[in-house]
């Protein structure tokens, strides 16, 4: 049985993965500045998908919004889980800063957590 629209929009989330490494020696940026990456991408993610009837979905929740935001160790992880999130043919935006280019944080559209969580492997909530 189909759930009712209203129960699938309270089952979508949008995940965001950062760079751990960043808030680590030698890198060491500071609390905002990684905050502000993974701002940057969730954004930038639901702007590529604005169109999408679950993007839509997400946004008409307002304060009822539910964001994750896991953990990638290093550039290196970041980037082979947006390659095999992409395999998946999942929608999904990754926030390089610039002009250094650095790759700092990946965000997916929403989308409802069963479809996503199980492909985030090992990953844990950002500390």
């Amino acid at each position: 049985r189909a759930l009712p629209y209203n129960a699938m929009a309270a089952a979508l989330v949008q995940y965001v993965v950062l760079r751990g490494d960043l808030a680590r020696p030698p890198l060491s940026w500071p609390l905002g500045a990684l905050v502000a990456q993974g701002c940057h991408a969730a954004l930038a993610a639901v702007h590529a998908y604005r169109e999408h009837p679950d993007t839509g979905a997400y946004l008409e929740q307002g304060a009822a919004m539910r964001t994750v935001v896991l953990e990638a160790p290093d550039e290196h992880s970041l980037l082979a889980l947006a390659a095999q999130l992409g395999r998946e043919g999942l929608d999904l935006h990754v926030w390089t800063e610039n002009p250094e280019g650095i790759p700092t944080a990946l965000a997916l559209r929403p989308y409802p957590r069963a479809r996503v969580r199980p492909l985030l492997g090992d990953l844990k909530l950002l500390q």
